[in-house]
């Protein structure tokens, strides 16, 4: 009986591996750039908003004049949109105090800023504002405020410092507008990137697994019986794997030869004494029979020993083939009882093993078929996902019950079957567990008779 071997979770596939691993890697990497990208377009726009804002603050502060009288500033600017009410962008200036000293014709119907900023002078501060009026939703602005000091005459002639403070301001709406539309386009892109990386990705990995699946096929190929030994058609990486399992199966064909050509002088050497021992007219019918239960003995032994068994590589054997060379056998032995000798085998149906061993397996239970039968016998076969059931049945009697198991033990045998030794069916059943399979034995169905049935995984 077969140690059971514990079951492991079946590994991931290494196509599977590399997929997830570049899956993984996209999922990281793009978002990563996309917000890279995204920032960094975010401070470019802001840069050139303080820049926009920086002219237009020079602009206004060039046109600004202070007498006597105070500040003085032109009814319109060159800016079309410091004219008109409500535009976007305004212009505010402002005393040392805070106090409004001008603002531009943008401002006329909307209230001022509660807060302006007050930077040291000389200085440009750049920042964001809210005029808190909910006719603009509350929209947040951009402002550019900057420090200065003219020098001005007072009544009494003499020098003062006039200072104030020029406020550029700016609505949002544009840049969030703009960094809308590249946030749309920029995962738009991103997302495309992505496909077209995963695509490449997939023939990329269809290249470079190529390989492998080739190893994998001819492995296939050596397994089923197509081919003896593995090409050697692979990268460099592959061949010294390649050079060792094609050594490996050299070796046990090369050992499994010797040990059967071993076995066979054994038999030759062993059978002489024996045949010379049993044509001795004085030995008593006792000597004689022990002498023809150590011939079968021995007979079976060998069997048992040169069997293939369940070896990793074999030669697939064509069943059909083997089973038309038996049949034409037995029914030139069993000629006299007129057996109707049937055979159901596709002709790509292969055993994955021995073809003595099948030979042996297929021509003893046709034997004790053809002995028990009374006019047909029938042997068909089929795969069943990855088992391979042959069935022998006929129309004899059958085996009862009491005798379906001990009819496998060595010297015994159904009284149904009226030549042999009972060697037969052990030798069967040691080559079936040799192949790890199952043995099945019943009645047919069909025929009424016995029903022997071999399931093999292949």
């Amino acid at each position: 009986m077969m140690p059971k071997v514990a079951e492991n979770p079946r590994p991931m596939s290494l196509k599977t591996r590399l997929r997830l691993s570049a899956l993984l890697l996209l999922l990281l990497l793009l978002p990563a750039i996309g917000m890279a990208l995204h920032n960094a377009f975010e401070r470019q726009a802001s840069s050139g908003t303080r820049d926009e804002l920086n002219a237009l603050l020079y602009s206004v502060l060039t046109l600004a004049e202070v007498d006597s009288d105070g500040l003085q500033m032109p009814g319109t600017l060159a800016q079309p949109q410091f004219n008109v009410d409500k535009s976007g962008l305004y212009a505010i200036i402002s005393g040392a105090d805070g106090a409004v000293l001008w603002r531009s014709g943008s401002l006329v119907s909307q209230a001022l800023p509660a807060t302006l900023p007050r930077p040291a002078r000389g200085e440009r501060r750049f920042g964001e504002l809210s005029f808190g009026e909910p006719s603009l939703g509350d929209e947040r602005q951009f402002i550019l405020s900057f420090s200065a000091s003219f020098e001005t005459r007072n009544a009494q002639g003499r020098l003062q410092d006039f200072p104030l403070t020029v406020h550029i301001i700016k609505s949002r709406a544009a840049h969030d507008k703009l960094m809308r539309d590249f946030r749309h386009s920029l995962w738009r892109y991103l997302a495309l990137t992505a496909v077209l990386l995963a695509a490449a990705q997939g023939l990329w990995l269809l290249w470079t697994l190529k390989p492998l699946q080739h190893f994998q096929r001819e492995l296939e190929a050596v397994e089923n019986g197509r081919q003896q030994l593995i090409g050697d058609a692979f990268p460099r990486e592959l061949q010294p794997l390649v050079r060792q399992l094609n050594s490996l199966l050299t070796t046990e064909q090369n050992q499994r030869t010797r040990y059967r050509n071993a076995l066979a002088d054994l038999a030759h050497s062993l059978k002489t004494p024996l045949a010379v021992l049993k044509s001795q007219p004085q030995l008593p019918a006792a000597a004689l029979e022990q002498i023809d239960a150590i011939s079968y003995s021995i007979s079976h032994q060998l069997k048992r020993a040169q069997s293939a068994g369940a070896a990793s590589w074999h030669q697939g054997v064509a069943i059909a083939e083997v089973t038309d060379k038996l049949l034409r056998t037995l029914g030139k032995l069993h000629a006299d009882t007129q057996l109707q000798l049937t055979q159901s085998l596709a002709p790509d149906l292969m055993f994955k093993g021995d073809s003595g061993d099948l030979t042996e397996l297929l021509g003893n239970l046709l034997d004790n078929a053809c002995k028990a039968a009374k006019s047909q016998v029938r042997i068909a076969g089929i795969m069943q996902g990855n088992n391979l059931h042959l069935v022998v049945e006929d129309d004899g009697p059958g085996i009862p019950d009491d005798l379906k198991e001990k009819i496998f033990e060595r010297g015994m045998r159904a009284d149904t079957y009226e030549k042999g030794h009972g060697i037969g069916l052990a030798i069967v059943r040691d080559l079936v567990d040799s192949y790890q399979g199952r043995l099945n034995l019943g009645r047919s169905e069909a025929l009424g008779g016995a029903r022997f049935e071999l399931v093999f995984r292949q």
